[in-house]
């Protein structure tokens, strides 16, 4: 994004990016956690085996859809967030999407969430959780500012999207269906979709 689109937004002049102003043709998919990292644990769930799974079946429904896609991993293998980045920015004209599940000590919260670290980022986060709160069962808790490395490393626009708290028994247990986690990877595909017209 250019520097006088990023003023206007900062200014308020305009309240979105225009979709040509990401003009993204390659997905990179970061499958999080994986290998030695498991990521969290909970209701007899490990999350990075969740995440790979939506991340290959957003895989090929963006593919379906005509986009090159990447992945930062395709099998259960650790990969340090420096070279998850460094991936990503071998492709210029490119969107970042890492796939998490959550989870609290207060079991009682539940939900699906997207981070952002810039204006880009937000405008596809906003696209990306409203698909999934219009396709899927559960609470959209919202779209939030956060300085993860893997959003802060990567030169193109990033979102970080978490599919839903694995300590909650009730979302866990929809997470652990498979139609569920297909589900969720359409619904991410289309908000993906949505953010370039």
């Amino acid at each position: 994004m250019n520097r006088l689109l990023a003023c206007l937004l900062i200014l308020g002049w305009i309240s979105q990016v225009p979709a040509w102003a990401l003009g993204f043709n390659t997905v990179v998919i970061d499958a999080g956690h994986g290998g030695k990292d498991g990521g969290c644990v909970h209701n007899s769930l490990i999350e990075k085996r969740l995440c790979l799974d939506v991340a290959l079946r957003l895989e090929k429904a963006l593919k379906a859809r005509g986009l090159r896609v990447v992945m930062t991993r395709r099998t259960d293998r650790y990969v340090e967030l420096s070279d998850r980045a460094a991936i990503a920015n071998k492709y210029s004209k490119a969107l970042f999407v890492s796939i998490h599940f959550n989870a609290c000590r207060d079991r009682s919260v539940s939900g699906m969430e997207v981070f952002y670290r810039s204006s880009a980022g937000k405008y596809v986060a906003t696209k990306i959780l409203n698909s999934m709160d219009a396709n899927l069962k559960g609470v959209k808790r919202g779209v939030f500012y956060k300085d993860y490395k893997v959003l802060r490393a990567t030169s193109m626009t990033a979102v970080l999207v978490e599919g839903g708290y694995l300590s909650n028994k009730t979302e866990s247990r929809r997470c652990a269906d498979a139609d569920h986690r297909q589900e969720m990877a359409t619904a991410i595909a289309r908000g993906i979709i949505a953010s370039r017209s």
